[in-house]
């Protein structure tokens, strides 16, 4: 079941990056379909708090989602969701995209910015209590911990801001890094370190978790020492980085060890007419802003790769 429509640019995945290129890409009269594997949003719409996107007070990622997507609209882009790609077809001239029902979509151009998700600490136990005491998602399931004792696994900014967003719920937040030093920005360390609400156990890892039908306690390791012990806790919630969704992508599309799509300044892949944008793509930083640069820089290219 295949399209009849020939799009001038098929944009993967629908967050800060994939919004930003429709945008961009619309307003420039291309045809655009951007096909999004989830809800519209990406991990942008699991950040309770956003404070430094320039040009907007604070706000949350739920809310400048909306704004992205229905600009994206307004210029005339068109967008399906909730949907599941099966394969791509990306080295001919003509691109197509196939999903699990069947449908096949075309395009001469392709931004692939199909971002990440959390990273798993991979240890026994996580499995099991996830949902039941595990999360990846503050925004999701902080409500949930009203007055509950909670972990925060990690040491960037997500952890960070997001063990602040927590204390909004919790009785007390212990954050657990494994070095003696955070990687956040320092104003992220700042604030949690001002919240009374939030504690320290810093150069140790969980080990495992243990409960019944929902997490009760977690045992840890003190890194320098090797000591292991144990914490009676209410819910655990884990930052430890994002893993790229490129798994589909990897006979395809060239990739570094860490599965990142490897592109030019311009947003390039190693496939002519396919550039990619976002949380995929081998970088340093990850933010909204940064983001936002890359989809916007992909765009950009893809036009002038079709003008040309």
């Amino acid at each position: 079941m295949s399209s009849e429509e020939i799009f001038d640019l098929i944009i993967v995945g629908g967050g800060a990056a994939g919004l930003t290129a429709g945008i961009y890409s619309s307003r420039a009269h291309l045809s655009t379909l951007i096909l999004n594997e989830g809800a519209i949003g990406g991990q942008m719409v699991l950040t309770d708090e956003i404070a430094n996107y320039p040009g907007v007070e604070k706000t949350n990622g739920y809310l400048l989602a909306s704004i992205m997507k229905n600009q994206a609209k307004q210029f005339g882009c068109k967008i399906k969701s909730n949907l599941k790609i099966q394969a791509y077809y990306l080295e001919e001239k003509i691109k197509r995209v196939v999903l699990e029902d069947g449908r096949e979509f075309r395009s001469r151009s392709v931004i692939l910015s199909p971002g990440g998700r959390p990273r798993p600490l991979q240890i026994p136990g996580e499995e099991q209590y996830k949902g039941s005491g595990i999360s990846y998602c503050a925004t999701c399931d902080g409500e949930f911990f009203t007055g509950k004792e909670l972990i925060v696994v990690g040491g960037g900014n997500s952890a960070l801001e997001e063990a602040v967003a927590l204390t909004t719920y919790a009785k007390k937040v212990t954050i657990v890094h494994q070095f003696d030093h955070f990687q956040a920005f320092q104003h992220a360390v700042n604030q949690a370190k001002m919240n009374p609400k939030i504690e320290f156990i810093m150069e140790s890892e969980l080990r495992s978790f243990h409960g019944n039908s929902v997490l009760q306690e977690v045992s840890m390791e003190h890194l320098p020492s090797g000591l292991i012990t144990t914490k009676k806790i209410d819910g655990v919630f884990i930052f430890a980085g994002y893993i790229p969704n490129t798994a589909d992508l990897e006979k395809t599309i060239a990739l570094n060890q860490r599965k990142e799509i490897i592109v030019d300044s311009d947003m390039k892949t190693n496939i002519p007419g396919v550039f990619a944008a976002g949380d995929c793509i081998a970088k340093k930083y990850r933010q909204v802003t940064t983001a936002v640069a890359d989809g916007t820089i992909a765009s950009l290219s893809a036009v002038e790769h079709l003008r040309s």
